[in-house]
């Protein structure tokens, strides 16, 4: 399983960073062309395509990697008990939140298969099927940090 997890890592690592650099480059190159008065139109597209994946794709890079935010400026006096019931507490929300995005997020792909993008001629089915992918990446590394801290002892970090 450890390997698994390691390869989906790497994966979303590279796939995340591709994806960002693609994007920057995309929209300075076309801010720079429309200065000039030849607008690239299929850049704003693409950036939109690029941004959804990588906010998904990305989202579950961060709770892989263990760098997602997290607020616990009230939670962290708490008694560790407290600390470890509150956290598996959001752990589970966390899992019925991508539960619904899963639900949800597929047909909202079937129902997306006959709208096109503006200017390319691609189907925006493709932009939407990052929720219900990304969220079935994030929902099953839910559930190993949910495992992991049921698991967790006091004086664990």
């Amino acid at each position: 399983m450890n390997k698994i997890n390691n390869a989906i890592y790497r994966v979303e690592q590279i796939f995340t960073s591709v994806i960002l650099a693609a994007m920057a480059t995309l929209i300075f190159i076309s801010a720079i062309t429309r200065k000039f008065g030849l607008p690239i139109n299929w850049t704003q597209d693409v950036s939109l395509l690029g941004f959804a994946w990588l906010t998904f794709i990305g989202g579950d890079f961060l709770m892989r990697s263990g760098k997602l935010i997290n607020i616990d400026m009230l939670v962290k006096h708490f008694p560790f008990m407290v600390q470890k019931v509150l956290t598996i507490i959001f752990d589970i929300l966390m899992l019925v939140f991508l539960g619904i995005l899963i639900r949800y997020g597929f047909p909202l792909v079937n129902g997306s298969w006959n709208r096109v993008f503006n200017t390319l001629p691609i189907s925006y089915a493709w932009c939407t099927l990052c929720v219900p992918v990304g969220s079935v990446l994030m929902f099953f590394t839910t559930v190993q940090i949910l495992v992991k801290d049921i698991k967790k002892k006091e004086g664990d970090e």
